[in-house]
């Protein structure tokens, strides 16, 4: 069995969840709704307060949709009651992040500031070097934070550019003179 796939998904009070044809599944929470087809294979049961995922048999494609499904469910029911955020820091001389209205603003030493529009969904905040990243689909807010860093990525000789906040940079030894 799955380790993951075989763990039941606890509903938390205030959270609804709809299964419709096809397996797609909605789930309606505090924060908002998130809708998502999920694999057809797997058999999804909404029982007293849980959902159970099944598989039908031991191909290992079944077993990795098994894991798969249910962590797409996990993360659905998360980011309707709690949402998800990410955190970026901008390190660097005169490297500086701005919001002007839905638009977040970045100065990385080009020619120009690079604009970057909040998709649908998601909200972007600027604390002094520091982007939040926050919404209800944690794939969208991944991939969101992701093409933020992609703009400067932090390099290894001095840590300059955007990096997570949680990210650890190796930081290599510049060149030395000669003797």
């Amino acid at each position: 069995m799955s380790r993951i796939g075989r763990l039941p998904v606890v509903i938390p009070a205030g959270v609804e969840v709809k299964l419709a044809d096809g397996n797609v599944l909605t789930v309606k929470g505090p924060k908002g709704t998130l809708e998502r087809a999920l694999p057809t294979e797997m058999e999804i049961k909404v029982e007293d307060g849980h959902i159970v995922v099944a598989r039908p048999n031991d191909l290992k494609k079944m077993k990795s949709l098994h894991g798969l499904t249910r962590s797409l469910i996990q993360n659905m029911v998360i980011g309707v009651n709690e949402g998800y955020t990410k955190t970026l820091e901008v390190n660097g001389v005169g490297y500086k992040a701005q919001k002007q209205g839905k638009k977040l603003v970045l100065n990385l030493g080009y020619s120009h500031p690079v604009e970057m529009e909040d998709p649908e969904g998601l909200e972007s905040k600027v604390e002094g070097n520091k982007i939040i990243v926050s919404g209800i689909n944690k794939e969208k807010v991944g991939q969101f934070a992701a093409e933020i860093r992609d703009k400067r990525r932090p390099e290894p000789y001095k840590g300059k550019g955007i990096k997570y906040s949680d990210e650890v940079i190796r930081r290599k030894v510049g060149k030395t003179g000669k003797k």
